[in-house]
């Protein structure tokens, strides 16, 4: 997804029309219209007005990604220090045979269930 798909997809999200996005930002409707019919991206220098109507950030308006990653692009993998709990809980999954991490990964569906529960 591209800077002008995220910024079109946030202005459905919010009702918000290309003219009313285009009287907030100061940017010029002609403009606007050039990113949805050209497929082209804003210019840098337009990026904090946007992300400041929008009410999004920089990163996830040029990423699709927000840090603590509750908007956009899930995280589809991390990183993780082999020395940490997280890190010690996966060298030892994959020290596992199949049938070991299945009934693990049950276990910790298991208590997921309950926890949403409470």
């Amino acid at each position: 997804m591209t800077i002008r798909d995220r910024i079109f997809e946030k202005l459905e999200e919010m009702n918000m029309s290309q003219k009313d996005f285009s009287d907030k930002t100061g940017i010029p409707q002609t403009t606007v219209s050039d990113w949805r019919k050209k497929r082209t991206n804003p210019t840098a220098e337009k990026i904090m007005v946007i992300c400041k109507v929008l009410d999004v950030t920089p990163e996830w308006l040029l990423s699709g990604v927000e840090p603590q990653g509750d908007r956009g692009n899930p995280r589809s993998w991390y990183a993780i220090s082999a020395d940490t709990d997280s890190g010690k809980l996966i060298t030892a999954f994959n020290s596992m045979d199949k049938g070991l991490q299945q009934r693990l990964l049950g276990y910790v569906e298991a208590i997921t269930a309950a926890k949403e529960k409470e």
